[in-house]
């Protein structure tokens, strides 16, 4: 209720929510600053593609306005299928993220899926992100921890969102405390998953900011087979109902046609929708805050 004491005006409410500022390259994440995008393809499927897409958006991220990161994965290791397209590779697919950063100015982030990979990404790129399946693994958090970059971690869907606290107690014991989570739903099996927007209000209160993943949110992982299948249509909904919660970011895998992807073609969001979407996700975002 509002009015009988200090404590009970919603600036208060909004005060304590207040997570700590994280730098990510060049943009800064968390307190009150605006929304940040985190998005790309899912993964590095040419060099040429990647530079194109990573262009459009670099392009869109400076004509809105937007605190923009560049995500695209070298690896997909945690496929349904060996058949599964994965990507590049780690050194291959460092080069073409290198050029990203180097040309755009952006800055860039990445999944690893060990300790060795933790520390080669690090040589190239801003922000490492630990993979949702692998956010228990003390050797990665740790290797992430010590390479110095800020690290993105996405919660598995297998934990509770309190639960992250450990995730950060083994990061924070290298010093770093460049520090964000991710959410991205929760599994109870039968191919698919629950965004709880109340994760989102549970991860903040552990200090550091945390980001809504729109599009890993809307998967069903297995759903096609030997593919994870998806609801793509619904991942701007979700955009929606996490900024209105209050989430300090948002991910979005895109793709120029989402049809030809070589990796979670049902959950991308079609570039062409990148704009709109962004501009209500902000208003939204501005309207909360």
């Amino acid at each position: 209720m509002i009015g009988k004491s200090g404590d009970d005006r919603p600036e208060a409410a909004r005060e304590k929510c207040m997570t700590k500022l994280v730098k990510m390259g060049s943009v800064t994440i968390g307190g009150n600053k605006p929304l940040v995008l985190i998005a790309g393809p899912c993964v590095i499927e040419s060099r040429k593609d990647c530079l194109a897409i990573a262009r459009k958006l670099t392009a869109l991220a400076m004509s809105e306005k937007i605190p923009f990161i560049f995500k695209a994965s070298y690896d997909k290791a945690n496929r349904s299928s060996h058949t599964a397209y994965r990507g590049p590779g780690l050194k291959a697919g460092l080069e073409v993220l290198a050029e990203v950063r180097e040309e755009l100015g952006v800055p860039v982030l990445t999944d690893v899926h060990s300790a060795a990979e933790a520390s080669a990404a690090a040589t190239v790129v801003d922000i490492i992100q630990i993979p949702a399946f692998l956010c228990r693994q003390t050797d990665i958090l740790l290797a992430a921890g010590d390479s110095g970059k800020t690290v993105n971690v996405k919660k598995g869907q297998f934990l509770a969102p309190w639960d992250m606290k450990n995730v950060i107690a083994k990061i924070e014991s290298t010093g770093n405390k460049s520090i964000v989570l991710t959410e991205r739903g929760s599994s109870f099996g039968y191919n698919n998953l629950v965004a709880d927007m109340r994760s989102l209000l549970e991860m903040r209160e552990l200090g550091y900011p945390v980001v809504f993943d729109a599009t890993h949110s809307v998967q069903r992982p297995g759903g096609g087979g030997n593919y994870t299948a998806g609801d793509g249509k619904w991942a701007p909904y979700l955009a929606r109902a996490a900024v209105a919660t209050g989430c300090d970011g948002v991910f979005i895998e895109t793709h120029v046609n989402p049809a030809k992807a070589l990796s979670d073609k049902e959950n991308a969001v079609p570039f062409g929708k990148m704009k709109p979407l962004w501009r209500l996700l902000r208003r939204i975002d501005e309207l909360v805050r």
